[in-house]
C-alpha cells in the first residue's frame, strides 16, 4: 500500500546538519500547522480507499481526479488547471485510461479536443471517496463540540477562499 509523505516535527528535530549536530525544530506557523493537518488528512484519505479496493488510488492521482468535475473535461482545462504540464498530465490520464478509471471523448467542440471523463468504475470510485470523507470528517468532528467544529470549518472555509 502507497503512503503519501508526512513529515513531523519530531523526524525534523532528528535530522542532522552538515556537521553531525541535531537540526532546530521547524518555527511554529499556521502554515506548517495546516500542511500538516492537509498531509494527515490526505494520507488517512488515501488509506482507506486503498483499503476499500482501490489500489490504484494513490494521493498524486487523488490530486487529479480532484480536479475534475464528475461530468469530465478538456484535457487542456486539466493541464491550465492543474499547473502541470501536458506531458504530466497525458501520462496521468494515459494511466488511468489503462485502468479503468477515466475515459477519453471527442470534444464536439473541438476537432482535436478531447473530453476526460470518469468511467462507471471512476464514478464508483468516487461514490466511495464521497464516503470516506464522510467518515474521515466526522472522525475529526468528534474530536470538538459542535460549536467549535462549526467556528473551525467556518475558519477554514475562509482561509480557503482568500
Amino acid at each position: 500500500m502507497k503512503k503519501s509523505s508526512c513529515l513531523t516535527k519530531e523526524k525534523n528535530s532528528m535530522e542532522k546538519d552538515g556537521k553531525g549536530k541535531p537540526e532546530s525544530q521547524l518555527p511554529e506557523h499556521i502554515g506548517w500547522d495546516l500542511w500538516r493537518a492537509r498531509d494527515r488528512w490526505k494520507t488517512r484519505f488515501v488509506d482507506a480507499m486503498q483499503q476499500r479496493g482501490h489500489g490504484w488510488f494513490t494521493e498524486a492521482r487523488a490530486n487529479l481526479l480532484g480536479l475534475m468535475p464528475r461530468k469530465g473535461m478538456r484535457q487542456a482545462d486539466l493541464v491550465a488547471r492543474s499547473g502541470l504540464s501536458k506531458q504530466a498530465i497525458q501520462q496521468f490520464v494515459d494511466a488511468l485510461v489503462s485502468e479503468g478509471i477515466l475515459q477519453r471523448k471527442r470534444d464536439p467542440d473541438d476537432a482535436r479536443g478531447k473530453i476526460v471523463g470518469l468511467t462507471e468504475k471512476g464514478m464508483q470510485a468516487m461514490h466511495d471517496a464521497d464516503e470516506v470523507k464522510r467518515t474521515v470528517e466526522e472522525e475529526i468532528a468528534a474530536r470538538f463540540s459542535p460549536e467549535e467544529y462549526a467556528v473551525f470549518s467556518r475558519v477554514l472555509r475562509q482561509i480557503a477562499e482568500n
